[in-house]
């Protein structure tokens, strides 16, 4: 895992995705930008990373990671969303009411934007970004 940001530009990266993820990569990076524009967004190898968060394992290890990210991986979108609310995972918590999309911890995997209830996607991303203005609830590793 990069544990900071990769350089790169942005532009290029969406330029190069194949054009049936277009959609989808193109509304998660849109919503984010337009619900968070404050927060930085830059390239962490593949994924597109939104702000960034110094983070400390169990073991001590620390590193950074960014709070939202989006990424075109070989068979599905992924839409990580790394905060915690009561020590639940927003993407778990909200699994059931996201449409046809498989979620892990802090990673929702998506295949195409008609799979996707985007009204409560957005609800989620809403959310998100009221806990990371407000420092609370940026964990998720």
């Amino acid at each position: 895992m990069k544990t900071a940001p990769t350089g790169g530009s942005v532009d290029e990266f969406f330029a190069s995705l194949p054009p049936d993820r277009l959609p989808l990569m193109t509304w998660c990076h849109d919503t984010i930008v337009r619900l968070a524009p404050e927060l930085d967004v830059k390239l962490w190898g593949k994924i597109v990373g939104y702000g960034q968060m110094r983070f400390r394992y169990a073991s001590g290890k620390e590193g950074d990671w960014f709070p939202i990210g989006v990424a075109n991986q070989k068979q599905y979108v992924s839409l990580y969303v790394c905060i915690v609310e009561d020590g639940a995972y927003l993407a778990e918590a909200r699994a059931e009411r996201l449409g046809k999309v498989k979620v892990g911890r802090s990673c929702i995997n998506m295949k195409k934007l008609g799979d996707v209830n985007l009204v409560e996607l957005e609800a989620l991303l809403v959310h998100a970004v009221a806990l990371i203005r407000h420092g609370a609830g940026v964990f998720g590793l």
